[in-house]
């Protein structure tokens, strides 16, 4: 069983807006309404991908029973633990004239102590049937930025494999905790590591540095695939990992499709050069469509046939 963990889930609405211009007044010619939150999409893209999946974080006030019922509906097993205040709605703006999207992201909930604790006891009781727990997105308004730190140092007491995919201070305490694998795009693996990157190079040291920091695995997702850095037996293999370009219909949670294949293949015990290409298919394919988390799987297996995987080096790792 995976677990998908989304502690500032949301509603969140996808809107296509030809010429899209501030200030002015536009009609849609495409809208998704759907639940979401990182964790939610990974969990909407693994049950699609066929593996078996609970969705699992906040849910309050009308918002957070639309989410539930929406994932219900979508046939999606979720145990949301119920909070005081209203769960957000987000808003994502797609212009398929130049392919450029702007997001706007409601802040969230404040969330008290007494539920952040009742949400660790459900998730350690979720987690006594889980093989992979990840825990995805923000932190809602509240909530202590070392939260996914202390949940991953549980789950290893459990024997549970964690994957983390959030930013800033969380990620940053969740990596000191040993997490099994990260995934951050570049400004957010910028973020972390605190410089910049130039190109491929630059990409390939730092997910080494972040591996360093103390995750087994750090994944950089790209726009074209990713750059990983996997260690296994006291040794770091280095991966790019790309596919050619395609003309995107929306890349708003494309990051969210890669993580889901990436687990999926990792859930079916794959190798990981092939847990990454079918990451990346899977992301890659995701882009054909309005809406998080959605990807057509007989597409991405298609797909895989253009993905190109190559091991860049292999280095001692102390």
């Amino acid at each position: 069983m995976i677990i998908t963990v989304t502690l500032n889930a949301a509603i969140d609405k996808s809107l296509s807006v030809p010429n899209f211009r501030l200030g002015r007044r536009h009609r849609t010619v495409e809208q998704t309404t759907m639940a979401g939150g990182k964790g939610v999409n990974v969990a909407r893209a693994l049950k699609t991908l066929g593996q078996p999946v609970i969705a699992t974080g906040f849910a309050g006030g009308p918002t957070g029973t639309r989410i539930v019922d929406q994932l219900t509906e979508e046939s999606i097993l979720n145990d949301f633990v119920r909070i005081r205040e209203e769960s957000r709605t987000n808003t994502a703006v797609y212009d398929p004239t130049n392919g450029e999207q702007t997001e706007i992201n409601e802040r969230g909930p404040a969330v008290s102590a007494k539920e952040v604790e009742l949400f660790r006891d459900k998730l350690l009781y979720l987690s006594r049937g889980a093989d992979i727990v990840v825990i995805a997105g923000s932190l809602p308004r509240g909530v202590d930025t070392d939260v996914y730190a202390g949940f991953i140092q549980e789950l290893r007491k459990m024997g549970v494999l964690t994957v983390v995919d959030t930013d800033g201070e969380p990620l940053r305490h969740a990596v000191r905790a040993g997490p099994d694998v990260i995934s951050p795009n570049v400004p957010e693996a910028e973020e972390l590591v605190g410089h910049e990157f130039n190109d491929d190079e630059d990409r390939l040291i730092a997910v080494g540095e972040m591996s360093e920091l103390g995750a087994r695995e750090a994944i950089m997702t790209l726009d074209d695939g990713c750059v990983a850095c996997v260690k296994a037996d006291g040794h770091a293999s280095r991966f790019r990992v790309s596919v050619p370009r395609r003309e995107a219909v929306a890349a708003v949670g494309a990051g969210d499709a890669f993580l889901a294949g990436y687990v999926a293949a990792r859930y079916e015990g794959k190798s990981p050069a092939d847990c990454l290409a079918y990451g990346v298919a899977c992301g890659a394919e995701s882009t054909q469509r309005l809406g998080a988390g959605l990807v057509d799987p007989r597409e991405a297996d298609k797909l895989l046939a253009d993905v190109e995987v190559h091991e860049v080096s292999t280095a001692d790792v102390s």
